[in-house]
């Protein structure tokens, strides 16, 4: 007979044994809290993304936008064009490119990201009470290392460091 504790134990164990394990678990958990904050605010959690990059780095072609946030390209026309019906973004023809659209914040969504921004600290101490601060700083900074190495093969095996 299993038990709770039984259960509980195991899978403790088993984050600590297999940190890609662990890792899924909390993204899938974080990643639900975080889209019940995002609709709670009236967006996405992509659309909310796309305004903090337009704000950040100015008017930039979907293409940028999908490889920049790693959103795949097809569901960033998604996100782009409920902006866009939102008022939120414009698309305008590239000046360097005409063949290109260049995505851009408008004034709503650059209201629209302030209102969001301002409850962004209080989601995070929520969604990662369980942490210190020390301890928050320590993880994005992994988490960080983890994402800036794009040429990691999920099958190939390497020393740790």
């Amino acid at each position: 007979m299993t038990t709770t504790t039984t259960r509980t134990g195991y899978f403790a164990r088993l984050a600590a044994e297999r940190p890609d394990v662990a890792l899924c678990r909390a993204s899938a958990l974080i990643a639900r809290a975080a889209d019940e904050h995002a609709a709670a605010q009236g967006l996405g959690v992509g659309q909310h993304l796309v305004l903090k990059m337009l704000a950040a780095v100015g008017p930039c072609s979907q293409q940028a936008l999908s490889e920049e946030l790693r959103i795949d390209r097809s569901v960033m026309v998604g996100v782009v064009d409920g902006l866009e019906r939102s008022g939120l973004v414009r698309r305008e023809r590239n000046p360097k490119d005409r063949r290109a659209y260049a995505v851009s914040i408008t004034d709503a969504g650059r209201a629209a990201l302030a209102r969001i921004e301002a409850t962004i600290p209080e989601f995070l101490a929520r969604a990662f009470a369980n942490l210190t601060v020390a301890e928050r700083e320590q993880l994005s900074a992994l988490l960080g290392k983890l994402l800036r190495d794009p040429t990691r093969d999920s099958g190939a095996s390497s020393p740790a460091r």
